[in-house]
């Protein structure tokens, strides 16, 4: 895809979501953090769904230490691998009191530090919780970027790095935001909505979807035989 179709595809995204913001619930970075290591292989929907109670009980890693990791796996047991995921959040809470005085940090070698937070994750929470234009490449954005010919790549890593050389600076900032929501509400795994697609002409996806197949022509019928008299 040529530059001018790129500042043209992210100009109609934009249109259509001038102010996206993402669709997990949170309060501040550090319950952001938690959010976005719950999400790993669940729903946004899921995971809100979790923790809205628990956000309630817990909004700094202090709490959560004091909850304790049998009372979070309680609380998260609706979402999958929520053992895995109760002890990475108990043990990134511990670095956070022990390292970082409580606070979330806000650069991406400090955060892949932390138990269960990948190279993602810190893209997320740099992005959502401190503005910063980073693009963190999910299954979404990494079938949007190869199948429309934005950013094609055989790895999340290379789609990212790939993202950040074609992405104009002014649209960096929403960029994560727009090409996700794309993903999951209109450029979808098994049937992409093509004919509801804002950038379908700018796409190099060469099986586009269209709203129905075209009617059959209708079927004349069949004469009915005589009957003779007597």
């Amino acid at each position: 895809m040529n530059a001018k179709d790129v500042d043209e595809l992210f100009r109609r995204l934009a249109k259509e979501r001038p102010d996206p913001r993402s669709e997990l619930d949170y309060i501040n970075p550090y319950t952001l953090l938690v959010a976005v290591v719950l999400s790993a292989q669940a729903t946004d929907a899921g995971v809100n769904k979790a923790t809205a109670a628990l956000f309630k009980q817990v909004t700094t890693p202090q709490q959560m230490l004091a909850l304790g990791e049998a009372g979070l796996r309680e609380r998260i047991r609706t979402i999958g691998l929520f053992n895995t995921k109760a002890k990475n959040i108990i043990a990134l809470s511990r670095a956070l009191v022990d390292e970082d005085a409580g606070e979330v940090p806000q650069t991406r070698a400090a955060l892949g530090r932390l138990p269960g937070v990948g190279r993602k994750t810190a893209n997320v929470v740099l992005n959502v919780a401190f503005g910063e234009p980073t693009i963190a490449v999910d299954t979404h954005i990494f079938r949007v970027a190869n199948r429309t010919g934005l950013a094609p790549g055989k790895t999340p890593l290379l789609v990212e790095q790939e993202l950040e050389r074609v992405v104009p600076d002014k649209w960096k900032r929403n960029a994560h935001h727009w090409l996700i929501l794309h993903g999951r509400y209109t450029c979808l795994a098994r049937k992409p909505r093509c004919e509801a697609c804002s950038i379908a002409d700018l796409c190099d996806y060469p099986a586009k979807t269209t709203a129905a197949p075209p009617p059959k022509a209708a079927r004349k019928p069949k004469a009915k035989p005589r009957r003779g008299g007597r």
